[in-house]
């Protein structure tokens, strides 16, 4: 079962993006900042990440080249209310990050997390 880790400070999204991952046989991992979603993935194995770009902590930004200078490869998908999010292919750690806005629908999600997976060169699940 493929592990996820989604690090976002509203409680809110979190349950339903784990709900939807849960249900299509992902084990899903929350972090509510983007200390915590780093300690956790430097504690455990993960096949991708769902990062939110604006996080009461720091920047999501920040935490995706964090999880990107310990896992090269990571399939990561990038998700935002609050903007575009065409700045992210500036930097070489976001280079292939899958972005989703806020609000998506769980088929949104299933699609960014193929996306991320195809990006980084690998295959997630067969039931994505």
């Amino acid at each position: 079962m493929p592990r996820v880790l989604i690090i976002d400070d509203q409680k809110d999204v979190r349950a339903m993006i784990a709900m939807v991952l849960r249900v299509n046989r992902f084990e899903a991992v929350e972090a509510e900042s983007g200390a915590a979603g780093l300690k956790t993935f430097a504690e455990g194995s993960f096949d991708a990440a769902i990062v939110d770009i604006f996080l009461g902590d720091t920047s999501g930004v920040d935490v995706i080249a964090g999880l990107r200078e310990r896992a090269p490869a990571l399939p990561v998908i990038a998700v935002s209310g609050m903007t575009a999010l065409d700045f992210m292919e500036q930097s070489p750690h976001l280079a292939n990050v899958a972005c989703l806005q806020k609000p998506f629908r769980p088929n949104d999600l299933l699609q960014a997390l193929r996306k991320a997976q195809a990006a980084a060169g690998g295959e997630l699940s067969e039931t994505v």
